[in-house]
Parts: structure tokens; C-alpha cells; sequence
């Protein structure tokens, strides 16, 4: 066994391999994604049956093997196990998890994914939070986090930051009237407007600190999903389970 390497991390997936054994991929503040064995996790007595599941969040100590981590010791501070008592919640929770596993990788700072990942799951607990806004704030984080989030905090044509009354999908940004003309937008209260900026720039500790009325909710998450349809290129499983729960 090589030299043991401390992480900080959360159990994104987890797949069993020959009959004890069980392949994760942990997203780790100091090495990104990674996928690591967990030797006899699948064994009863095993002390990584319940921290090699996803969900779980705490220290890992992994050593580097030829092609791949090994998990030596875990220390879980939090299994987020009021999630599994929720279908609505824990579906929410696998389509957060599989998110944070495309738009991360190995080798990169996993400090902030990690973090507002943290936080998301968190936020799928309280119950005075909608969790279809919990999602198009995560969402909309995650776009920011990567580089692809619209520009709502001036005209995406002249750069105006005033009286930004519209959001146009194809601009990738809200509009003043003078730059209307010719283009397919939908218009934007003041209410939107500010809710989009505020998701986008708010510490991430305050991310989760409001609600919407219905019309401003509804507003905002036509405009988030349509972007999302446009400029995100790829289909998660799990998303399917969570228009399930939004048509239900």
C-alpha cells in the first residue's frame, strides 16, 4: 500500500463490483472527481457499507493504486439520510449528484461544486423550500460555476443595465426595449430580473434564503428551462424522475 491521501468529499455514484466490492466516484474539495475501489463494501460487517453509498459526506483516506484509488478509512459526517424518507427530495438529491458528476472532473479545485452541492442537498430538508426552485438554483449555479450562465445583469446587445424588461434565449440575456426589435424574448418583471441576478451572484451561504410568489416561480422556471434545453447538451437519467414529480 502506497502513501494514504486525505479528501474531503461526497459519494456521487456507486456501482458493485464482483461480489464484495463496490466502485465510487467521490467529488473531493482537493483532487475533483475521482473513482476509487472500496474493498469488502458490500460484506455485512463491512464499516464501509453505508459510507460507500451515495450521498455520503466526510473524509476519505484513498492510496493510489496502478489504475485507479483504493479507499483505505472513511470518517462520514453526514449520510443525509432523512433524503432516502423522501421520494420528491431524493430524487431531486440524484439528479443534483449525477449534475455535479458530468460538470466535474479529476485534477481541477472541487472547493465550490463541493460546497453547493453540500448546501443544494441541505436545502432539499427545508420544508418552507419549494424544491423545484431548489433545482433552478442549483441549476443556474452550476451554469455559473462552468461558464455558461446568461448575462442578466445587462442588455445582451448594447449593454444597457436599465429597464432590462425581456429574456431572450437565442442572446443568451435580457434585453432593453431599444434592442427588442427582430428578437424572440419574453418579458421580465422587476421580480424575475432580481431573482435571476440574486441566484447568480449571492454567497452561497445566503443562496437559499428566499421564496418565490407563483407568477415570479413560473416565470423563472420557464426561462431556466429553456436555456438549459438550448445550451445544455446532454441528458441525465435521473432528470426524467423529477418532470415525473413537476407534472405529478
Amino acid at each position: 500500500m502506497g502513501q494514504t491521501i486525505g479528501l474531503t468529499g461526497m459519494v456521487l455514484s456507486a456501482m458493485p463490483v464482483g461480489d464484495y466490492d463496490k466502485r465510487i466516484q467521490i467529488l473531493t474539495r482537493e483532487r475533483g472527481k475521482i473513482a476509487a475501489f472500496v474493498r469488502g463494501a458490500r460484506r455485512p460487517n463491512s464499516v464501509f457499507l453505508a459510507a460507500a453509498n451515495p450521498f455520503s459526506f466526510g473524509q476519505f483516506e484513498v492510496f493510489e493504486g496502478k489504475n485507479s484509488y483504493n479507499v483505505a478509512k472513511v470518517n462520514i459526517s453526514n449520510y443525509f439520510r432523512e433524503l432516502a424518507e423522501d421520494l420528491d427530495a431524493v430524487s431531486y438529491g440524484f439528479y443534483f449528484l449525477e449534475m455535479a458528476a458530468y460538470y466535474t472532473q479529476e485534477n481541477m479545485d472541487g472547493t465550490d461544486f463541493l460546497n453547493l452541492l453540500y448546501l443544494t442537498l441541505k436545502a432539499l430538508l427545508k420544508p418552507s423550500l419549494d424544491n423545484r426552485l431548489v433545482r433552478r438554483i442549483y441549476e443556474l449555479r452550476v451554469m455559473v460555476l462552468h461558464g455558461e450562465y446568461p448575462n442578466v445583469f445587462a442588455c445582451a446587445r448594447c449593454g444597457a443595465k436599465d429597464s432590462l424588461h425581456y429574456f431572450s434565449i437565442q442572446r443568451q440575456g435580457v434585453l432593453c426595449p431599444a434592442c427588442l426589435k427582430g428578437e424572440r424574448a419574453v418579458p421580465v418583471d422587476e421580480s424575475v430580473l432580481y431573482a435571476l441576478q440574486y441566484i447568480m451572484a449571492a454567497p452561497l451561504e445566503k443562496l437559499y434564503t428566499f421564496t418565490l410568489t407563483a407568477p415570479v416561480f413560473a416565470r423563472l422556471d420557464g426561462i431556466v428551462e429553456g436555456y438549459m434545453r438550448r445550451y445544455q447538451d446532454h441528458t441525465f437519467q435521473s432528470e426524467h424522475f423529477t418532470y415525473i414529480l413537476k407534472n405529478d
